[in-house]
Formats: C-alpha cells, sequence, structure tokens
C-alpha cells in the first residue's frame, strides 16, 4: 500500500497569510518595551525596528530563490542538505525542533496567557524560584499563566492535525483580523488619543547621544524576535501550488504588509505615551504591568482600551501559534523521509495527509518550554539559535548557484551578490554582540544545538547498516 504524499493545496493567498502571520505575533505588542530599556531613546528604538526590518527583507528576499529553486517540505532544512550536505541540515532541523519552532511555539503560549491576563484575572502563582547561573539571575514562575498558555498550545496542535488546507484557510482569517487590530490602534491614537504629541518623541533628560553598539545589538535582536517568522512559509513548500510563483510573490507581499504595520505600530506608541511609561510597560523587569500596545490603547479607549485591544492580541498570538505549528512540523518530516530522523516522524496520516506525530511531539515539547522561562529569554534563545542558521543557509545561494548552475531558477535574488553579503555580514554581527549580551541564552542555544551530533551519529549509523544490508540482498 503506498504512503499519503503531501497535497499542494496553499494558494497565492494561504502562503501570503502564512508569510504575515507566522511574522506579526507578539513581538510588535510587547518588544519596544526591552528595546527601549536597552538604548534610551526613541529615536534609537525606531533605527532599531527599521535596520531589523531591512535585514530582515535582505533575508526573504534570498530565501525567495531558495524556495522557488527546491520547492519541497523542510524549508532551510533542505536548502542546507542540498548545499553542504547531511550535519549541517540536521543541526538546523534539530534547532527548530528544540529551540527555534518549538521555542516560537512556546512564547506564543506564553504571551497569549499574558494578554488574555489583561480580561480574566490570572494571578495565581504557585511556585516561584530564582536561580543564579553564569553570574546572571534566573527568575522562574510556576501558575495559572503557565497551564492556559499549555492548554492553548496543546489546543491548536489538534487543529493543524486536520487537513492543512483548514489550518491555511484559519490562518489566512487570523491574519486578516490581526492585521485590522494593528490599524486599529494606529488610527485610533492618531485622530482620538488623548494627551498624545509628537513630543513624546523627544530623548528623555540624560539620554547621551548614541547608545553604543552593544546596547543597539540588543534593541536589534529585541527587534529581530518580532520580524522572526519570515523563513517559515517555505518549510510549507511541498504544500504550495505553483511554487516557482508563488512562494517569491507571497514572500514579498507579507513582508511589505509587515513593514507597514510595525513602523506606524511603533510610532504610534511614541506618539502616545511618553518614554518613562514605555519603559515601564510589561517585559522581564516589569511583568505585572500592561503591554506597552494596551497602554496606547489607553489613549483613545480609557479604562477599557487594555481589556478591548487584548482581545485582538489574542487572536494574533493565535496566528502566529497556529501558523508556527503548521510550517515547523515539516521539519522533523522531511528529515524522517531522509532517514535523519526517527522514521515515524515521516508518517503521515491517511486521512488528512498531515505529519500528525511532528505535530504532537512538536507541542508537547513547546509546553515544556512554556513553563520553563520568560517571555523575554525565550526569545533572546530563539533569536540567537535561528540566526546562526539564517546566515548558513543564505550563504547555501551562493554555492548552489555554483554547484547547480543550469536548474531553472523562476526568481534570482534582488540585489545579487550585495544583499546576501550583508544580511551575513550583519548577522554575524548581532550573533557576536548577543553572545556578549545575552550570555546565558545564548549558551543554552549552543547547548541544544551540540546535543543533537550524539543523535545524528547514531541515526547515520542505522541507516548506513540498512544500506550496507540493502546491498547485500
Amino acid at each position: 500500500m503506498s504512503q499519503p504524499e503531501l497535497i499542494r493545496s496553499l494558494g497565492l493567498r494561504d502562503a501570503t497569510a502564512l508569510v504575515i502571520g507566522t511574522i506579526i505575533g507578539t513581538g510588535v505588542f510587547l518588544k519596544t518595551t526591552p528595546m527601549a530599556q536597552a538604548v534610551g531613546a526613541p529615536q534609537w528604538v525606531l533605527l532599531a525596528w527599521l535596520v531589523a526590518g531591512m535585514l530582515s527583507l535582505a533575508g526573504a528576499l534570498t530565501y525567495a530563490e531558495l524556495g522557488a529553486l527546491l520547492p519541497k517540505a523542510g524549508g532551510e532544512y533542505v536548502y542546507l542538505r542540498t548545499a553542504y550536505g547531511d550535519l549541517p541540515a540536521f543541526l538546523f532541523g534539530w534547532m527548530r525542533i528544540t529551540v527555534g519552532g518549538a521555542g516560537s511555539i512556546a512564547i506564543a503560549g506564553v504571551a497569549f496567557a499574558t494578554f488574555l491576563s489583561s480580561v480574566i484575572p490570572l494571578d495565581a502563582v504557585w511556585v516561584k524560584k530564582s536561580f543564579i547561573v553564569l553570574g546572571e539571575r534566573f527568575d522562574w514562575q510556576f501558575g495559572i499563566k503557565q497551564v492556559v498558555a499549555v492548554l492553548v498550545i496543546v489546543a491548536c496542535a489538534g487543529l493543524n492535525c486536520l487537513r492543512v488546507v483548514f489550518g491555511g484557510r484559519i490562518q489566512f482569517v487570523l491574519t486578516l483580523l490581526k492585521v485590522a487590530a494593528i490599524a486599529t490602534l494606529v488610527i485610533g491614537v492618531f485622530w482620538f488619543g488623548k494627551g498624545t504629541t509628537w513630543q513624546h518623541f523627544a530623548a528623555p533628560a540624560g539620554a547621551g547621544e548614541w547608545c553604543g553598539f552593544s546596547a543597539f545589538g540588543a534593541a536589534m535582536i529585541a527587534a529581530l524576535w518580532a520580524f522572526d517568522g519570515w523563513n517559515n512559509m517555505p518549510m510549507v513548500a511541498g504544500e504550495v501550488r505553483n511554487p516557482g510563483r508563488n512562494i517569491p510573490l507571497a514572500l514579498f507581499i507579507g513582508m511589505a504588509v509587515v513593514l507597514l504595520a510595525y513602523a506606524a505600530a511603533n510610532v504610534a506608541y511614541f506618539y502616545a505615551l511618553p518614554f518613562g511609561e514605555i519603559v515601564t510597560a510589561n517585559s522581564t523587569r516589569h511583568r505585572d504591568a500592561l503591554p506597552v500596545a494596551a497602554m496606547a490603547a489607553r489613549s483613545f479607549l480609557g479604562a477599557h482600551g487594555p481589556s478591548l485591544v487584548a482581545v485582538a492580541f489574542i487572536i494574533s498570538t493565535l496566528g502566529l501559534l497556529n501558523g508556527s505549528l503548521l510550517t515547523n512540523a515539516r521539519v522533523p518530516y522531511a528529515m524522517a523521509r531522509d532517514g535523519l530522523f526517527f522514521a515515524r516522524f515521516a508518517r503521515l496520516n491517511e486521512t488528512t495527509a498531515v505529519p500528525v506525530t511532528s505535530i504532537i511531539v512538536l507541542a508537547l515539547w513547546a509546553s515544556l518550554l512554556a513553563i520553563s522561562g520568560t517571555f523575554d529569554q525565550l526569545t533572546d534563545c530563539v533569536v540567537f539559535a535561528g540566526w546562526i542558521f539564517y546566515a548558513l543557509t543564505t550563504s547555501a545561494v551562493f554555492v548552489l548557484r555554483r554547484k547547480m548552475p543550469d536548474l531553472p531558477r523562476p526568481y534570482k535574488t534582488f540585489g545579487y551578490p550585495l544583499v546576501p553579503v550583508v544580511f551575513i555580514a550583519v548577522a554575524s554581527a548581532l550573533l557576536a554582540n548577543t553572545l556578549v549580551t545575552a550570555r546565558l541564552e545564548s549558551l543554552f542555544g549552543l547547548v541544544l544545538i551540540a546535543s543533537g551530533l550524539p543523535l545524528y551519529l547514531r541515526l547515520k549509523s542505522s541507516r548506513n547498516r540498512l544500506l550496507d544490508a540493502d546491498r547485500l540482498h
């Protein structure tokens, strides 16, 4: 009996919704605060958003060529394996399973609980501990918020076990709602906000002329989390119709919408709120404070603003959760099909033709991550681990042009070779800076990636024994 295959049922609309939906989720509503804490003045926060957006666009332009060239399930895993071989591809896949994909899902679950707490009291904390690791303080707690985060992850996993076209339709609706939510916030602040003024953009007293490269790099890492997800849609390339056309187009359209939305939202925050209020909004330093977006909404919705806007933000995090589960589950599936992961992950459900085992395991691990750390600590770890492979994958465009010069390329990277070179250089500098500014999170990401080496050697040995047995027969 033949095994079911992935079905190409996602059109341009669905692919574009995946790009937008897996980028816009939580960061634009939360990350402006830790960025402001890092750099100390509005102009540096806005500049960090701009540079991070341009860097993400450069990566998307390069991935568009790779996605159109190799339109298979797995995204970066496929590109890295074709360019560099099994080991780099496996380590990327292991990173997505252990921290990249699962971490993104966990963060969305944590953010869902954070926003829901603005509508329903979720204050109960049953266990609270503090640890000192490598000279840094790590605060951990377990309570009702963590339980809610796990429940929503499990619920979204259940929906993703249905046909991919169903998940694509859910993603499209949630994406429309989240873009509408940002538009409502921006329009409300500028047209109906009270106490809003352009004077809020002035640097606070005592702020220096330049925040320093280290602080600016830390702010960029926070912004890059908000832009993270532009790489996800190519992971489902094996289920996209006419991928040579639709993958590049979806990346272009999706990134344009996100850049516009993020620029408008952040200008609205600073127009609505004094800098002193932004730096004390919800973050690791101020866990019980309202998110910066909810505080901005009070300028035109009054006391009911945070609760009403929180509903829209809850929808946004659901879109991120759905899209992250849908896309990242295809990575262990692709690895298993190549014999680089456990065979069970290569099986598709006979009824729905989706990798159910991958979805369930990813959701369970994400649930554990959701109760392991705070939002900002998780995001720093995910961004650091992810950008190691973003830089390596971007370099694959040079390798594949040399290895496969005659293979049809429906799209070629705009600005080649400058765009990918700049992307790789800036990504490398950011990674080096993060090793200094977020040592614990960086080390955790590196340890998780390296922990895949013993498994790789074992799987590789098992596959070689099977191949040798086949030759003997």
